[in-house]
């Protein structure tokens, strides 16, 4: 019986032994939401306060008026920017990950090589376009995004190869509890430029790319129902699988440079 019992034992740790160990949650913020709003109220006009490279990490920020902040490298992850003003924020290579962005003012900030990954742009589960954050004249160069941003304004931003492709680089990314598709339903790209974007697989359905750049982009798979692209510069679109009920690709410029588009669904749908 003793013998039994030391072998279960045995058994059983070594199976725990097996197990992935799970990952190790990011630590807590290195400078407390109250230090953050009163550095900000006492700032001088014309002169940012400077929070780059700190971590913020779960604060609550919501309707915080950043006054063109630099955040630089900053961790954002989790935090509440839920109706934030951040307009003109230097937030180059930032970390916005499982943020709340509700009716956040992103516009003319600059993003560059950020990442925003799942985060919550909505303030219920009725996904409301009416929250949606706002990114219009934004910089968004090299932006990583994972999210379901309903009804944003990009007009006028720069998403020079913005990667809003599918699936995360990181363990588990095929797993069914990982989105498989980021959604940007209504979203106006409107004067934007897209200039080689990953949107694959993106449903985009309703959203407007009126005189928007997309040379070279990757709209491939993407659902592209009653898209408006009059006047946008679609040389190099790759179009392969994509949706085109209903897109509207009268005064599209560069359509015969287009790529794939004899591949994609419902092109005999298209307004044309």
């Amino acid at each position: 019986m003793i013998l039994r019992f030391a072998a279960m034992l045995a058994v059983s740790a070594s199976c725990l032994a097996a197990l992935p160990a799970r990952a190790t949650p990011p630590a807590a913020a290195d400078i407390s939401a109250r230090e953050v709003t009163k550095a900000l109220f006492l700032a001088e006009p014309g002169q940012p306060v400077d929070f780059s490279g700190r971590a913020l990490r779960y604060l609550d920020l919501s309707a915080v008026d950043f006054k063109g902040a630099r955040l630089t490298a900053a961790d954002l992850y989790g935090v509440d920017l839920t109706g934030a003003m951040l307009r003109g924020a230097d937030l180059r290579g930032v970390r916005l990950d499982r943020a709340n962005i509700a009716k956040a003012d992103f516009s003319g900030a600059d993003l560059t090589g950020a990442t925003l990954l799942r985060p919550n742009a909505f303030l219920t589960a009725e996904f409301d376009v009416r929250d949606a954050p706002r990114f219009g004249g934004a910089k968004l160069a090299g932006i990583r995004v994972k999210a379901r941003l309903d009804g944003a304004d990009f007009r006028g931003a720069d998403m020079t190869g913005a990667d809003f492709s599918p699936l995360e680089k990181r363990p588990g990314e095929r797993d069914a509890a990982t989105n498989s598709r980021n959604h940007l339903i209504a979203c106006d790209f409107s004067g934007a430029i897209l200039r080689n974007a990953d949107l694959t697989l993106s449903i985009l359905t309703h959203a407007r790319f009126l005189g928007a750049d997309l040379e070279g982009a990757n709209l491939s798979r993407t659902d592209l129902t009653n898209v408006d692209f009059t006047g946008a510069n679609l040389a190099g679109v790759d179009f392969t699988g994509a949706d085109l009920d209903g897109a509207r690709l009268a005064g599209a410029l560069g359509i015969d440079r287009a790529i794939g588009l004899e591949l994609a669904v419902n092109l005999d749908k298209a307004r044309r």
